[in-house]
């Protein structure tokens, strides 16, 4: 039988980066988006965010291409989020997004990056962190990627 890890901490940011998830409502969406992970065979270890971005750790399913899965998550979570009363300012998710692959040692410590978000951008705009996360990447920043 084989054996198949395949863990990415991917950021999708909102629209113009607009604070359109409200922090009294955003679990609605995270479970939203939870069950479309699920629906793909996938694993959710961790979501959360603020009002303009999320960040999940997911385990793919050996079957799942990673841009497919993405597709499926913002194009379902942003019909589904316009149709809802929790989310009046969405009007859907950037252009881009971010996925970094990640070993089964970095884990907890992503989830506990993950977990903390609320605290972490107390001192961090999303624009420098997101920046941050892509230089230490090795991928070279342009403004584009936050559209």
């Amino acid at each position: 039988m084989s054996a198949v890890i395949s863990l990415y901490h991917i950021v999708i940011n909102t629209y113009r980066r607009q604070m359109t998830i409200p922090d009294e409502t955003s679990e609605h969406m995270y479970r939203y988006i939870w069950s479309i992970i699920k629906s793909r065979g996938c694993r959710l270890h961790r979501i959360n965010g603020i009002g303009n971005h999320i960040h999940m750790l997911v385990e793919l399913a050996p079957t799942m291409a990673l841009s497919d899965l993405v597709r499926d998550i913002k194009q379902g979570s942003s019909k589904w989020a316009k149709q809802q009363a929790y989310f009046p300012q969405f009007s859907g998710w950037g252009k881009e997004y971010g996925a970094f692959s990640c070993g089964i040692r970095e884990k907890d410590v992503i989830i506990n990056y993950i977990i903390n978000q609320r605290e972490h951008h107390k001192v961090t705009t999303f624009e420098d962190e997101y920046r941050s996360m892509l230089e230490q990447s090795g991928v070279e920043w342009n403004d584009y990627r936050l559209t």
